[in-house]
């Protein structure tokens, strides 16, 4: 067995994925990182060591005037192995951000592609690469502790929000996003296998168009951090998982100072907590009211806590997707207008 499949098999019982009698959809682009994760699934289903219905999920973003055989790509591949195939096409509108709405478009389809085959889990290639960047990307647009500890490697889907607006879960089966190669594989280990195997994947033009800040952080702003630690990756890697489990001193502290969950929050209450104790619960505030933190960073909450200590009665601080008031001793959380 190839060290790569040993790999996956291990991750694949440590995040709990089922071994049969289930359906699972596998999102993918026809990349290194896909294909060679759906490849190693073969590898495991050939060996018996998987029973499970695979739906090859591939969604076409219609960026670029040739994604169409992308598309063509992955369906032949899928069809030569015996895989179910499921694709979508984005219908995209003008204005905002190209690549958050891209996202979060995909998520929508492989949402829905696990709905209509009652699969319980949508398995992403997302690698150490991708959580490298993540974190860096966040930290650049400074974001708080949560978007500083990075992709999680198991997650309910309908928190993969991007705009601020959460998806509506569905009742039946819980659908949760998987990304069983984030915490061990690199982008070279998916290439090498693929190359090993003789299976060849697509390369998009788009990654190497330094327009995109992802793209930026990876062709230029990694390479050079690498020049001062060649570990960068797993460095970046291990600070996001440092990060995603806070002391349990912090926890305790900010658990027992934490008001009642609701629409509003005590003024008086607020006012009371230092920052280390408050911005935990103003972050868990905007989440619940706003359904994600997508696109909340340390700045936000500082204007919360601005208006928070502010004498002035009436004041606001606008968040994307709403905005916080101060109102008769209360914190009120308001919608952004449609």
């Amino acid at each position: 067995m190839h060290s790569f499949v040993r790999n996956l098999i291990t991750e694949w019982r440590r995040l709990g994925l089922p071994f049969n009698d289930e359906a699972i959809v596998v999102a993918v682009s026809g990349g290194a990182d896909s294909m060679s994760l759906l490849l190693a699934i073969d590898d495991l289903r050939r060996r018996k060591k998987l029973d499970l219905r695979i739906v090859s999920a591939h969604f076409d973003h219609k960026i670029r005037p040739d994604s169409h055989t992308d598309l063509e790509f992955v369906a032949e591949f899928a069809r030569d192995r015996g895989f179910e195939m499921s694709h979508g096409e984005w219908k995209r509108e003008a204005g905002g951000n190209l690549e958050q709405n891209a996202r979060e478009a995909r998520y929508e389809f492989l949402r829905s592609t696990a709905a209509a085959v009652k699969a319980g889990y949508v398995l992403t290639a997302h690698t150490m690469n991708d959580q490298a960047e993540t974190f860096m990307m966040n930290l650049i647009r400074g974001a708080g502790p949560d978007g500083l500890s990075g992709m999680k490697p198991k997650r309910a889907i309908d928190n993969e929000s991007v705009a601020g607006e959460p998806f509506l879960p569905f009742a039946e089966p819980e659908i949760t996003v998987v990304r069983p190669l984030l915490r061990w594989a690199k982008r070279r280990d998916t290439e090498n296998f693929c190359l090993e195997n003789k299976v060849d994947f697509r390369r998009d033009p788009m990654n190497e168009d330094l327009n995109f800040r992802r793209v930026w952080v990876r062709k230029v702003l990694l390479p050079m951090m690498e020049e001062a630690n060649p570990k960068i990756i797993e460095s970046l890697c291990r600070t996001a998982a440092l990060l995603s489990e806070p002391p349990a001193s912090a926890v305790s502290k900010t658990a027992s100072s934490k008001p009642a969950e609701g629409s509003s929050l005590d003024l008086a209450h607020l006012k009371t907590l230092e920052k280390p104790a408050l911005f935990p619960v103003l972050r868990d505030w905007i989440k619940l009211n706003r359904g994600s933190l997508r696109g909340i960073s340390a700045k936000h909450t500082e204007a919360i806590y601005n208006l928070i200590h502010s004498r002035k009665s009436g004041r606001l601080a606008e968040l994307p997707g709403g905005e916080a008031v101060k109102q008769e001793g209360r914190l009120i959380w308001r919608p952004a207008k449609a």
